[in-house]
């Protein structure tokens, strides 16, 4: 499966709505052609401003098109037509997407009912790991059983998205060597502070769903 950068995606679609080949964009925004073609492939490209304003010009569009406009505006609230299509993710599709980290959703059961807390996460043998307070409401309901993870990313300026929801087994990371694994993965916690309890899901169930434009 192809790992394209929302960036990417739009930088291409823009060019091919404009007939233009990625050598051509190149001239007219004075950049290497490897340059914008590493643009369109990378999962993570980060341009400077001033790449952003020489490829929005390249393009005839805007900067915000270009980066996605409306990222400030709540999810969700862009014309949905033309009508997106609906696809379920395999697990291995599921954790390519999750597999750099970053931002996500865990899910337990306290006494006023279930909680979402975001918490930062990096992967680790197939496996989410966050930080957490030690004897946390969270760390507390392993003891109840089954937790849950999920992970979404939505473009606005493309009416797409994706979403990850793993169902599976919470454990507070306390034998040393494992301990010394998780610590070598750099995952800051989400609120600051020392959050030092380390916690590992292992996954029972992987499901996703992608949302795609027609």
């Amino acid at each position: 499966m192809s790992n394209v950068g929302d960036l990417g995606r739009r930088v291409a679609e823009r060019r091919e709505e404009l007939g233009l080949t990625a050598d051509e964009v190149a001239a007219r925004a004075g950049m290497d052609p490897s340059y914008v073609r590493m643009l369109e492939t990378s999962p993570s490209p980060q341009p400077s401003r001033a790449a952003m304003w020489r490829l929005a010009g390249a393009l005839e569009t805007t900067v915000d098109s270009v980066a996605g406009g409306g990222f400030q505006a709540p999810p969700g609230r862009t014309d949905p037509s033309p009508r997106p299509t609906l696809e379920a993710l395999d697990r291995e599709d599921c954790q390519s997407l999750i597999g750099p980290g970053g931002v996500g959703r865990v899910v337990f059961f306290e006494s006023r009912g279930p909680v979402a807390l975001p918490v930062n996460f990096r992967m680790l043998d197939g496996d989410v790991v966050f930080r957490t307070e030690p004897e946390s409401a969270l760390t507390s309901s392993f003891k109840q059983g089954q937790v849950s993870f999920e992970v979404d990313h939505l473009d606005d300026a493309l009416t797409e998205g994706w979403s990850v929801l793993i169902s599976g087994e919470g454990q507070e990371v306390v034998d040393p060597a494992e301990r010394e694994r998780v610590e070598e993965l750099g995952v800051a916690p989400w609120a600051g502070g020392t959050r030092d309890t380390y916690v590992r899901i292992v996954p029972r169930e992987v499901t996703g769903r992608r949302i795609r434009r027609s």
